[in-house]
């Protein structure tokens, strides 16, 4: 499979949670991918959370729930672990869209709301830091 070239940062469309051109950071140093959630809880096998996206007034704020999903244990750059919840969804970036794990964690000091990470990114890109928006160029034409 040939690999595509994506930039340090786009913007994708997230199918399943109807949620469009949300920039997205592609972080070769972090493994696992995670979206910028608020107020998650979790009450009777259903998990609530937030979205936060101030770029984006029609998203931010929304609500979410989840009846699939699993807690994962993830270890920060600085080597803390912390549990967080994980979904499932999908993610379209080049006009091709893809299965993708994201856990929810609160990025209110982050620039991009969603994290792409080595786990996703492995077999479908190469990534080249001169460029930025390549997937959302490529789709505005």
């Amino acid at each position: 499979m040939e690999k595509i070239t994506i930039g340090r940062f786009d913007k994708a469309d997230f199918p399943d949670l109807h949620l469009e051109n949300i920039s997205v950071k592609v972080d070769t140093g972090a493994y696992t991918s995670s979206i910028h959630c608020d107020n998650i809880v979790e009450e009777k096998g259903i998990l609530r959370c937030t979205f936060l996206d101030e770029e984006h007034p029609l998203y931010n704020g929304k609500e979410f729930r989840f009846s699939d999903y699993d807690i994962v244990f993830v270890k920060s750059s600085n080597g803390i672990v912390q549990k967080r919840y994980q979904i499932q969804t999908t993610i379209t970036l080049f006009g091709k869209t893809h299965r993708i794990s994201l856990s929810l964690t609160a990025r209110q000091e982050m620039r991009f709301p969603v994290l792409l990470g080595r786990k996703f990114i492995t077999k479908k890109f190469v990534v080249d830091t001169e460029f930025f928006d390549l997937s959302y160029n490529k789709k505005q034409k």
